[in-house]
C-alpha cells in the first residue's frame, strides 16, 4: 500500500503532466496564431515599422513583468501557507500590481523616449504604456488560475486570445489607420487577453467579500516579494536586453528583423515559461513537508519535459529557417543565422529556467546574484560584439547573430551553475540531460536537411512536421520512460497508481 507522501507526489507529477499536456496544446495554437502577426506586419508594415514597434515592446513587457512584483510565482507562496482567504490573498496581490503597475505606466508616459529612442512616435504610440496595467493583472490572475492547475485559462488568453487579437486587429488597422496600427492592436491584445483572464478567476476564486485593503499589508508583501520581482526582472531583461543593444548599433529594419527571430525563437520559451505557475506550488507543497529529494525528482522530470520538446521544436524551426524567415517577407532571411543561435539558446537554458523555479524558495538571494551575473555578462558580451563588429565593418545582421550568440553563452552559463547550487542545496543531483536526445536529433537533422533540398513552401508544409515527427517518435520510443509518458496520460488522476 502507497504511502502518504508517495501519493502526494505522484498527484504533484499527474499535476505537472496535465499542465504540461495543456501548454503543448497551447504551444501550438500560439505558434498558429503568432506566425501570421509576423507576416501581416512584416509584409504590410515593413521592417523599419516592426522595428520601431518592436523598441517600443520590449520596454513595455520588462517593465510589466517588474509591475507584477515577483507574484507570478509568490503568489503560489501565499496561497499555501494559508493564513488568509485565498480569494483574500489574491486582491492583495491584485491591489499591488495595479499600484505599480499605474506607476510604471505613468513613467513612460511621461518620458517616452525610453520606448521611442529615434523619437518616431505619435500621439497613439504615447499610449502604449497603458498596456502596463492590464497586462500585470493578466499574469497575477493567471499564476492564481495555475494554483488550481487551471491552466486552459492561460492557454486561452495567452496562446489564443491575445495573439489572434493582435494578428487580426493588426490586419484591420493596416486599412483604417496604418501609421498607427501595430500600436493599437497591441493594446487590443493585451486588453482583450484580461477579460478572459477576470472571468476564469473570478469563477474560481470568487469575490474577496469581506476584504479591505490594508496599507502595511500591501507594503509587506511588496517587500517579501522584491527578490522574486527582481529575478523576474532579469529573466525577462535577459530575453530582451539584446534588442536593446542591437537598436542603439543598429538601423530600425535591422531591428526588425531581429524582433522577428527573437518572436520565433521564443515560441519554445513558452514551453518552459508555462510550466512555472504549475511547478510553484508542487515545490512550495514539498518545501512544507522538508522533502528536498521529491523536489530534486520534479526538476529533473520536468526539465527533462522542457528540454526534449523545446530542442525538437528548434530543430523543426531552425532547420528550415531561411524559409521560416521568408514567410514574413525576403528582406528578414538574413535573420537566418540569429534564429539558429537564438532557438539554441532557449534550448540550454531551459536547466536554468526549472532550477530557477527551486532556488527562488529555497536561496532568493544567492539565485539573484547569478541572475545579475549572467544579464551583466550578456550586456558585456553583446556591447563587445556591437563594437567589434563597428570596428570590422560587418554588416548589422552580423551584429544581430552576434546578440544571439552573447545570448546563448550567458544563458548556457547560467544553467550550469544554478543547476549545481540547487543539487547542494537540496543534497540531491540535478540533471534534465539525456543521451536519448542525440539519438532523435541524428535522424531529425537528416530529415531536416532533405527538407532543406524541396521548393520553399514544400519544406515549410512537410519538412516541419517531418523534422517533428521523426524527433517526436525517436524520443517517444527509446528516451520516454514510463515516468515520462505520464505526459500523455490523459486518463490520469492525482493519488492514483501508475
Amino acid at each position: 500500500m502507497s504511502s502518504e507522501p508517495e501519493r502526494s507526489e505522484r498527484s504533484d507529477i499527474a499535476a505537472l503532466a496535465r499542465g504540461g499536456r495543456t501548454n503543448f496544446y497551447g504551444f501550438l495554437l500560439r505558434l498558429a496564431a503568432r506566425l501570421p502577426f509576423l507576416f501581416i506586419a512584416g509584409r504590410l508594415y515593413g521592417a523599419e515599422a516592426l522595428g520601431v514597434f518592436a523598441s517600443a515592446v520590449v520596454v513595455l513587457e520588462l517593465v510589466s513583468q517588474l509591475g507584477t512584483m515577483g507574484q507570478k510565482r509568490g503568489l503560489a507562496q501565499q496561497l499555501s501557507a494559508e493564513t488568509q482567504d485565498p480569494a483574500h490573498a489574491i486582491a492583495d496581490s491584485l491591489v499591488l500590481a495595479l499600484i505599480s503597475s499605474t506607476l510604471l505606466c505613468l513613467l513612460l508616459w511621461l518620458f517616452p523616449v525610453v520606448m521611442f529612442p529615434s523619437g518616431e512616435e505619435g500621439q497613439i504610440e504615447r499610449l502604449m504604456p497603458l498596456a502596463i496595467i492590464p497586462f500585470c493583472l493578466t499574469d497575477v490572475g493567471l499564476a492564481a488560475l495555475a494554483y488550481r492547475y487551471d491552466v486552459g485559462s492561460t492557454v486561452w488568453a495567452r496562446a489564443i486570445v491575445e495573439p489572434w487579437v493582435i494578428s487580426l486587429s493588426a490586419l484591420a488597422f493596416f486599412y483604417t489607420i496604418p501609421e498607427s496600427g501595430l500600436a493599437l492592436s497591441y493594446l487590443a491584445s493585451v486588453f482583450a487577453a484580461a477579460v478572459f483572464t477576470f472571468v476564469p478567476l473570478i469563477r474560481n476564486y470568487g469575490l474577496p467579500r469581506g476584504w479591505r485593503p490594508g496599507p502595511a499589508r500591501i507594503w509587506r508583501l511588496a517587500v517579501l516579494n522584491a527578490p522574486l520581482a527582481a529575478a523576474d526582472g532579469i529573466e525577462m531583461a535577459t530575453r530582451k536586453i539584446d534588442l536593446m543593444i542591437l537598436g542603439a548599433f543598429a538601423s530600425p529594419g535591422a531591428v526588425g528583423v531581429y524582433y522577428v527571430a527573437q518572436q520565433v525563437a521564443t515560441l519554445p520559451q513558452k514551453m518552459k515559461v508555462s510550466f512555472e505557475p504549475i511547478l510553484g506550488p508542487v515545490i512550495t507543497r514539498a518545501l512544507k513537508n522538508c522533502d528536498y529529494a521529491a523536489i530534486g525528482r520534479q526538476v529533473c522530470q520536468v526539465g527533462f519535459w522542457i528540454l526534449a520538446a523545446q530542442a525538437g521544436i528548434a530543430l523543426a524551426l531552425g532547420i528550415p529557417g531561411e524559409a521560416v524567415m521568408g514567410l514574413v517577407g525576403p528582406n528578414f532571411v538574413g535573420g537566418t543565422g540569429a534564429l539558429s543561435l537564438l532557438l539554441a539558446a532557449e534550448v540550454v537554458a531551459a536547466l536554468a529556467v526549472v532550477s530557477e523555479a527551486a532556488l527562488i524558495y529555497v536561496a532568493r538571494v544567492r539565485n539573484l546574484v547569478v541572475s545579475v551575473a549572467t544579464i551583466t555578462l550578456q550586456a558585456l558580451l553583446t556591447l563587445a560584439v556591437m563594437i567589434g563588429a563597428e570596428r570590422l565593418g560587418l554588416s548589422d545582421l552580423y551584429r544581430a547573430a552576434g546578440a544571439a550568440a552573447a545570448l546563448f553563452v550567458a544563458l548556457g552559463l547560467a544553467s550550469v551553475i544554478k543547476s549545481v547550487m540547487l543539487a547542494r542545496l537540496l543534497g540531491t543531483p540535478v540533471n534534465n540531460w539525456r543521451w536519448s536526445l542525440v539519438y532523435a536529433a541524428i535522424p531529425a537533422i537528416a530529415v531536416g536537411w532533405l527538407a532543406t533540398r524541396l521548393p520553399e513552401w514544400v519544406e515549410l508544409i512537410v519538412g516541419i512536421p517531418a523534422i517533428l515527427g521523426v524527433y517526436c517518435w525517436i524520443i517517444w520510443r527509446y528516451g520516454f520512460g514510463p515516468e515520462d509518458r505520464v505526459l500523455f496520460r490523459r486518463n490520469l488522476t492525482p493519488g492514483a497508481p501508475k
